[in-house]
C-alpha cells in the first residue's frame, strides 16, 4: 500500500480496504498513527503562524 493512500485513509480521505487485516492491535497501531500525524500538522501550523508573525 502506497503512503499517499495509507495518510488519506488515516485523515479519513479515502475509504478503508476491505482486504486489509483488522485486528485490534491494527487498529490501536492506525489510532496511534492518526494522532501521530493530527499533532505533526498542528506543529506545522503553529510553526508557520510564528514564522509569519515574526518581526
Amino acid at each position: 500500500m502506497g503512503i499517499f493512500r495509507q495518510l488519506a485513509e488515516y485523515l479519513y480521505l479515502k475509504k478503508k480496504d476491505p482486504n486489509a487485516p483488522n485486528t485490534q492491535w491494527v487498529r490501536y497501531m492506525h489510532g496511534i498513527n492518526r494522532i501521530s500525524l493530527l499533532l505533526f500538522i498542528f506543529a506545522m501550523i503553529v510553526l508557520a503562524y510564528k514564522l509569519c508573525t515574526k518581526r
